[in-house]
């Protein structure tokens, strides 16, 4: 049994405990847990707000209190997810025209992989059969594997939940856009007015989407390759797996672009608009308001809100003028918090708050930003460069793209200046 540290917020005693049951009776207390956490955020909130009146401002230790708070529901809220993501695994991609069951189908090129990861083409033989391989000769990571990582990285890469994806077989995608005609009021007949007076012009547009390259290059002594029981299998998706979410969640959100052979971000967009907070040193709930109706009403509907940790955890004490809390946690494995009805997701990939800073994204990501999934995974291994230190070389290459697609889409909450 793992203890979140007991909580004590003033006039009630909040016990938090995981207990590792079967994910079933575990889904259950983690729910639990959840809920209780928000009634003690109510009360060290509640706290928080007395202090603020009679001090004019909150002691350490209510601040520490909250901290713990916000920290054991995020805690409680990645274990619950994280048992959906396990319940989720186990898919295996069919294999037309294959003997065999899919299960060893799969297993047949697990095993191939791994031996060229260890031993290099020369090592194959019946089992090459079972690699794919690119025009270039790059060893394309098998199916399975290639959906373990895949599965890992919505829960790292939070764009990839939200935006549209897909695949291309080309290094740019062409996007064509055109203006919306206009029409007004009139009598032709009788007035003055011409039908050159409701004139528009339709203007064709097109632009390009790029799929962009990203590396990795680690090396491996050749007695610890051969002596390792490291399970390579796991290490490899997990290890490549988190370092490409890290650069892709950055690059989807900040990403200076093509001409800086990047994806482009959605704060890097010089046509996604701002809004600005009414104060230069302070969240309120008047700004996230604003946010939301600041942005058109086709994609406010369907918009959710991406923000940092740290403001999020501002906005769980938000309070509407009849006094309710308008964050709501989620206590279902794979559903996101909501804030006003909207789902709200956290990467913290933000600046630090301060003047002048972007702080949060609100709007409809699947309409308004596209990535692109040019190939997967490839792994090409290095045999000679490194020979004469010892060492064998493993390239890691993705190529992926991404770009704003709609940029009234969004809208971006600034810090005032």
């Amino acid at each position: 049994m793992e203890k979140f540290k007991m909580i004590q917020p003033q006039k009630e005693l909040l016990r938090l405990n995981i207990q590792y049951f079967a994910d079933g009776d575990e889904s259950k207390t983690l729910a639990d847990q959840i809920k209780s956490g928000f009634e003690a955020m109510k009360v060290a909130a509640e706290k928080q707000d007395k202090e603020i009146k009679k001090f004019g401002a909150v002691t350490q230790e209510t601040k520490s209190e909250l901290e713990k708070i916000n920290t054991a529901i995020d805690e409680a809220k990645a274990r619950l997810d994280a048992i959906e993501t396990k319940d989720n695994r186990g898919y295996t991609p069919g294999q037309d025209g294959k003997k065999g069951t899919p299960d060893e189908q799969a297993m047949e090129k697990k095993t191939a992989f791994f031996t060229f990861l260890r031993e290099g083409k020369a090592g194959l033989t019946k089992e090459q059969k079972s690699l794919v391989e690119d025009a270039t000769g790059e060893i394309i990571v098998p199916e399975d594997l290639d959906t373990t990582i895949y599965r890992e990285l919505p829960k790292l890469v939070v764009m990839r939940q939200l935006a549209a994806t897909r695949n291309t077989t080309s290094n740019r995608v062409r996007r064509r856009s055109m203006n919306e005609v206009t029409m007004g009021w009139g009598k032709l007949e009788t007035t003055a007015a011409k039908l050159s007076d409701f004139e528009s012009t339709l203007t064709p547009d097109e632009e390009y989407l790029y799929v962009e390259n990203l590396y990795g290059l680690t090396k491996i002594g050749e007695d610890e390759l051969e002596d390792t029981d490291l399970n390579l299998q796991a290490y490899m998706a997990e290890s490549f797996g988190r370092a490409r979410a890290e650069k892709e969640a950055y690059a989807f959100l900040r990403g200076t672009g093509h001409s800086n052979l990047q994806p482009e971000g959605i704060l890097t967009n010089t046509d996604v608009q701002r809004t600005e907070t009414a104060a230069t040193s302070a969240i309120t709930l008047d700004d996230i308001i604003r946010l939301m109706y600041a942005t058109p009403a086709q994609y406010r509907n369907t918009g959710v809100f991406l923000m940092p940790s740290e403001l999020e955890m501002t906005v769980r004490t938000l309070k509407n003028g009849n006094g309710d809390y308008v964050w709501q946690p989620s206590a279902q494995a794979g559903t996101p918090n909501v804030l006003f009805g909207r789902p709200v997701y956290t990467q913290d990939d933000f600046d630090a708050m301060g003047a002048g800073v972007d702080i949060a994204v609100f709007g409809d990501f699947k309409a308004g930003y596209q990535i692109l999934d040019r190939q997967g995974l490839t792994l090409t291994r290095i045999n000679e460069l490194y020979a004469e230190e010892g060492l064998v070389g493993f390239k890691a290459k993705a190529r992926v793209g991404g770009g704003v697609v709609r940029p009234k889409a969004f809208r971006v909450l600034k810090v005032k200046q």
